[in-house]
């Protein structure tokens, strides 16, 4: 992919390049030409500070998507990701062939479908192109009946409030296992679908996805043989019966595999037969060719709709766990850190100082000069002595207003936000720029709106917030467990708790000056 250019071509507005480089350089005036008899030029350099922290626990409930697996990012490690479904009935009080009719729980399937697309090729065989999956390394999957109740509200906001669940209760979750159901080992994603034999009655052929066969004799007595009994007569008791069912990840390498799912179409099938009922000519049950009574095939799914909760297990190298403990949030930072999920982010803080030194803010200055900004551009140019490129390097990243839990104004003027998540809200949160080894170079995030604001309408200069997403559509924002800064920054976009996926960018103390961040304004001024 060739990189664009940076800069575009000058016309009859004036070009300001805003960078973030140096703290002390004076204002420099390059070019005092009157271009039309309205503008000027001149060329600027303001400094600002960003530093990274850890996010901590994030709230993992509630979300359009999950995921399951082991992670391993080249910078920091392995990310270890385990899941807690709460099932519902599909029917309440559901009805089972009486016993004169022979029942019988022929299979129970789990089936946790990809994100998938189907077509047929030439033979008109189905085949499937998954989304969301990352790596190829087989991990094992341990899955248990869960004794943790999952409630809907929280106790102590006298149940006003729905409950949050969060990151790091993997632990409190684990000491509350049940018996375990089945233990899947080397499993590796792929994209086909999965066959299942039902003898002499049906083959079930599933899209690809972790789609495993259970043992029937715990479904048979947990819910089968409860048939009419007070367990089975709502969700409400239902979800107290069987409080839910946990998946518990292990890694046979360093390095794993990992993938999204939709809860909504998660699902446990119990596949059972009975005798028909349908009689012939002489009041006898509908046999075969055999002489055998006509068995019918039917089946009764447990959903994945209740409450669901993610739960992380991470590496951290000491060397960034100590920098991210201790950031340097008075002059910045010469690298920018960043993680999805119980992950890390980065806060930028911009016009903070009075680099001309004449006692007055830099914002202010710019407020007083009455500036009209035409496009403002944030460049963050990826470290790439510290990221190996490739399919490992988030296509997206986010920025947010951390007071107020907000996207930015210049999202909601983006004319692409009804593409696809890859491709959506580009104007604003432009995707990676890549060059043509392949290998990430920056990302360009259009702030124009935003520095109007700031400049002209007296919007408040709050910190910005930046993260990795998964799908930057998905802006509702979930609660972190603790503030990340003092009084504010509690909350995070939903598709930065999606992302497994991590990068460094350099920061504005970086030891080439080229890739220190810069921000870009294109300007007018009055004269």
């Amino acid at each position: 992919m060739k990189v664009k250019k940076l800069f575009p071509k000058l016309g009859l507005i004036g070009l300001l390049i805003v960078g973030f480089a140096s703290c002390n350089e004076e204002f420099s005036t390059l070019d005092t030409d009157i271009i039309n008899g309205n503008f000027s030029r001149q060329d600027t350099s303001f400094s600002v500070k960003a530093y990274s922290k850890l996010l901590g626990p994030v709230q993992s409930n509630n979300q359009q998507t999950y995921k399951l697996g082991m992670y391993y990012d080249p910078i920091y490690g392995s990310s270890i990701v385990d899941f807690l479904g709460q099932l519902e009935m599909s029917r309440n009080n559901p009805t089972f062939p009486v016993d004169s009719l022979d029942p019988v729980l022929e299979k129970v399937i789990l089936s946790l479908p990809f994100y998938s697309e189907s077509s047929q090729d030439s033979d008109g065989a189905t085949i499937y192109s998954l989304d969301s999956i990352y790596g190829a390394i087989p991990i094992n999957v341990g899955i248990y009946e869960s004794n943790y109740f999952l409630r809907d509200f929280d106790p102590d906001t006298d149940f006003e409030e729905g409950q949050r669940y969060y990151s790091n209760q993997g632990p409190t979750f684990q000491s509350n296992l049940g018996e375990l159901l089945l233990q899947k080992d080397n499993f590796i994603p792929s994209n086909l679908a999965t066959e299942f034999i039902i003898e002499d009655l049906d083959t079930l052929n599933i899209a690809p996805g972790f789609n495993v066969e259970l043992p029937p004799a715990f479904w048979q007595e947990k819910i089968i043989d409860q048939e009419g009994q007070e367990v089975l007569i709502n969700n409400n008791n239902f979800k107290e019966y069987l409080r839910g069912i946990y998946f518990k990840v292990t890694g046979i390498e360093q390095e794993g595999s990992m993938f999204l799912f939709d809860p909504e179409n998660a699902k446990i099938t119990l596949y059972y037969s009975s005798e028909t009922t349908a009689l012939d000519d002489s009041g006898n049950q509908i046999t075969d060719d055999d002489g055998e009574i006509v068995r019918v095939l039917d089946s009764y799914d447990l959903t994945f709709t209740g409450i669901n909760v993610n739960s992380y297990e991470n590496e951290l190298p000491a060397s960034i766990q100590a920098t991210l403990l201790n950031p340097n949030t008075t002059e910045g930072e010469e690298t920018l850190y960043l993680r999805g999920g119980e992950g890390i982010t980065t806060i930028i803080d911009l016009f903070g100082g009075d680099d001309n030194q004449n006692g007055i803010n830099d914002l202010q200055e710019l407020r007083d000069k009455k500036w009209l900004i035409n496009e403002a551009n944030l460049l963050m140019y990826v470290d790439q002595t510290k990221v190996t490129g490739g399919s490992k390097e988030p296509e997206r990243i986010m920025i947010f207003d951390t007071k107020n839990n907000s996207i930015l104004a210049d999202y909601n003027i983006d004319l692409t936000t009804n593409q696809s998540p890859i491709n959506a809200v580009t104007q604003h949160l432009g995707r990676l720029e890549r060059g043509s080894d392949g290998r990430g170079e920056y990302y360009k995030l259009r702030l124009t709106s935003h520095i109007s604001n700031l400049i002209n309408r007296d919007s408040s200069n709050v910190s910005l917030g930046l993260v990795v997403s998964q799908n930057v559509s998905y802006v509702r924002f979930f609660n972190l467990e603790n503030e990340v800064l003092e009084a504010s920054f509690d909350e995070v976009p939903g598709g930065c708790i999606v992302s497994p996926e991590g990068t460094a960018i350099h920061g504005n103390r970086s030891f080439n000056p080229e890739k220190r961040l810069k921000l870009q304004l294109y300007y007018t001024e009055p004269d």
